[in-house]
């Protein structure tokens, strides 16, 4: 499946046409706030969006989605607009799709050509970018395993090259129509690429485990898209993920040590942005890439605080987490891009105190942020100096496997340990402490 904007015209946008309609579950502020977000997409997938078209509506068309007489309003605009394609945002079945290229198709535009107006759902729309932005082996196959998911039902809408050979007296015989060919090919190509999935999953299982074994922290940043979390990423790490000012410009999870202040190292890994009715499809087709989240220890929950929809997309990512089974988890709330927030990030009343207002373009705020992530990782661990007499030498070994060990000095009587350890360790080993690490670190500065 390629870009449903490819163009002739190298880096020419194509002019798009968005529809939307408007219920008594989303009234036209709201209809508008999410026509919004369609530009936003369709901008990130090489659109120009010349026009905006609503419906106030009990319920879409079950044919057409709008009404007849808006329908013709949409073609007059095709026409009149040049239009390349019509953006729905909402999810449209085989059978609208194809009602709506035959009745948007055929005529002539503004200079006298053929009028050939392609028809977009929001899903196909978002898989589009996904194609655009995947660059690792698994984020490719996940993207054409969910393109080929959602295309399988859609086949007899794709025009009449993929229509049946026909029926009736004449016209049978022992071949296998377009239609179904295409289907079982299909169908075989998806379990190949299941099959690439599995073999994938076995590996990040491996390192998982490796991953687990190792005690390290794991830390996850999520959040709505175009967040900032790359960005974020970058400035912690240096990573140089691609960092752009479009939706879903980071597709393929990107995972990176970090040292603490305290002397101990985390994981992090930016994961792929949420969005609002994002399909459950989706979700499944991309569960490996969501997983990176369910198993983290940590959440930084990234917000966008100059953007007016901020506790909206909040809302959505909570749901998000809960449909993942992550939402237990221990969350630290990131308050991004506070440079350009002005007041709105203040209304931000669902936050906890456990919140860090920081641009992660500037740095500002970046120390807060650190010195929460620190708190959540230690959760009750000190740095604490232990001596060990030589009697005892099994001891160290405890603290290797127990404790997060900085500094070994060995002496004659002894060996003098500085480690991180929590507060079942330090109970267990109490008669070995002989200090508190900082106060010795104190001193030695």
């Amino acid at each position: 499946m390629g870009n449903i904007f490819t163009d002739s015209v190298v880096n020419k946008k194509q002019n798009v046409i968005l529809v939307g309609i408007i219920t008594r579950e989303r009234d036209e502020r709201e209809c508008e706030i999410c026509l919004d977000e369609l530009e936003r997409l369709a901008d990130t997938a090489g659109g120009k969006c010349v026009c905006r078209l609503t419906q106030a509506r009990e319920n879409p068309d079950c044919k057409t989605y709008i009404g007849s007489g808006k329908l013709i309003e949409l073609k007059q605009l095709c026409r009149k607009l040049s239009a390349d394609a019509v953006i729905f945002d909402d999810e449209l079945t085989p059978s609208q799709i194809r009602n709506l290229e035959n009745e948007l198709c055929g005529d002539e535009d503004s200079e006298g050509e053929e009028l050939e107006v392609t028809v977009i759902d929001r899903t196909m729309l978002i898989l589009d970018i996904f194609a655009l932005h995947a660059q690792s082996g698994e984020g490719k196959i996940q993207v054409e395993l969910a393109q080929l998911r959602y295309t399988i039902p859609r086949l007899s809408g794709k025009g009449g090259m993929l229509s049946r050979l026909g029926g009736g007296i004449g016209t049978r015989g022992p071949g296998e129509s377009k239609l179904e060919s295409d289907r079982r090919h299909l169908h075989r190509r998806i379990t190949a690429l299941e099959e690439q999935l599995r073999e994938l999953e076995k590996n990040r299982n491996v390192k998982q485990g490796a991953r687990e074994r190792s005690g390290i922290k794991k830390v996850a940043i999520a959040g709505y898209t175009n967040a900032g979390k790359s960005t974020l990423l970058n400035l912690m790490t240096g990573a140089g993920v691609l960092s752009e000012d479009k939706l879903f410009a980071t597709l393929d999870p990107t995972t990176r040590k970090y040292s603490l202040p305290c002397g101990l190292d985390i994981l992090l890994t930016d994961t792929v942005g949420f969005i609002r009715n994002l399909p459950h499809h989706l979700i499944r087709a991309f569960r490996s890439t969501l997983d990176e989240v369910k198993f983290a220890d940590i959440i930084l929950v990234i917000v966008d605080a100059s953007d007016p929809q901020c506790e909206r997309q909040l809302e959505v990512t909570h749901k998000l987490l809960w449909d993942l089974g992550a939402s237990e988890k221990r969350i630290i709330y990131v308050l991004n891009k506070c440079d350009i927030a002005g007041e709105i990030s203040l209304s931000l009343s669902t936050c906890p105190d456990n919140a860090a207002l920081i641009s992660a373009k500037t740095g500002e705020g970046i120390d807060t942020l650190i010195s929460l992530l620190e708190d959540a990782v230690t959760d009750g661990k000190t740095l604490e100096v232990f001596f060990i007499p030589q009697k005892d030498s099994r001891v160290l070994n405890e603290l290797y496997k127990d404790a997060v060990v900085s500094d070994v000095e060995y002496t004659a009587s002894g060996t003098i340990v500085r480690a991180i350890a929590d507060n079942k360790t330090k109970g267990r080993l109490r008669q070995y402490i002989i200090g508190n690490g900082k106060d010795c670190y104190g001193e030695e500065e």
